[in-house]
């Protein structure tokens, strides 16, 4: 499970206000997919591939890892090694990028795939899939100017992985949507709003239980639940959605996607009221 921890003594950033939080990008669907590393059904995850394969099969975000070379190029990855997704060995930050080119990435279709700049996989993304980024290791001014570059200002929210990120977004990016995962400290009511008065997020991840879903929506922060697994289906999904949220993520978006289409489910579960069906899980902040 992601982590995301504060120290007790942080300084306190940014009050939040709805007036002040950075908007979600605008989408077709009131029901969030993302496809978790792109789609990577049948072609390797964190790759230009699978974020083609990420919009080709419907999903609203392809969520993708972001680590940096020895010499300062911005690549995706999800582990800090190669070891498991190339023919490589050795930590990412410990290659060069002509170095880490030369590597293929493991495939079942017998295709040469290569990693991929942060340049290339927003290339692909442009106008037809949105970023979910996992901020892993990386330098903020350099990602938010290939972000500038590539015209995807309005098409990326940034998940953080620690506090030492949060204030360096804020900053260079103010509006820039951020997610993360609640603190250790923050999972009593009280200490989830002591949390978010002091630090300004669009999108919650992994929280179930009703208090704390209600805070969020009260506060009018999206929440994106995690489904992925190998043997995921409707059973999990369903469990989602009956939660109320706003977002899933899976290993398997086309079927998800073509579940939530039959079913009708493709802006969430519904509740009548006053006789008219409302969808009861549109994005509550959207541009």
């Amino acid at each position: 499970m992601k982590s995301f921890i504060f120290l007790a003594g942080c300084l306190l950033l940014h009050a939040n206000s709805f007036a002040q939080r950075p908007v979600l990008p605008a989408q077709k669907h009131g029901f969030v997919v993302i496809a978790h590393r792109g789609n990577h059904e049948n072609v390797p995850e964190n790759t230009v591939a699978s974020v083609e394969a990420a919009y080709q099969c419907g999903a609203d975000y392809a969520e993708l890892d972001l680590r940096t070379t020895k010499d300062g190029h911005l690549v995706l990855m999800h582990d800090a090694t190669v070891n498991r997704t190339t023919n490589g060995k050795g930590a990412v930050a410990d290659y060069t990028f002509a170095a880490l080119r030369q590597l293929t990435v493991n495939s079942k279709d017998g295709k040469i795939y290569r990693v991929p700049t942060f340049a290339e996989a927003l290339e692909a993304a442009r106008g037809k899939v949105h970023i979910y980024l996992d901020f892993k290791e990386a330098d903020v001014a350099q990602a938010w100017q290939q972000i500038r570059e590539a015209g995807m200002e309005k098409q990326v929210i940034v998940y953080i992985n620690k506090k030492e990120q949060y204030q360096p977004w804020r900053e260079i990016a103010p509006q820039m949507p951020l997610m993360a995962s609640l603190p250790d400290d923050a999972h009593t009511p009280a200490q989830m709003e002591q949390f978010l008065d002091t630090y300004t997020f669009a999108v919650l991840d992994n929280i179930t239980d009703s208090s704390r879903l209600t805070i969020a929506r009260r506060r009018q922060i999206s929440v994106w639940l995690d489904a992925q697994s190998a043997n995921e289906g409707p059973d999990a999904w369903n469990a989602v959605l009956e939660r109320k949220v706003q977002g899933m993520q899976s290993d398997h978006p086309g079927a998800l996607v073509r579940y939530l289409r039959d079913h009708r489910l493709r802006d969430g579960l519904k509740k009548v009221t006053g006789g008219k069906r409302l969808s009861a899980y549109s994005q509550p902040v959207v541009q």
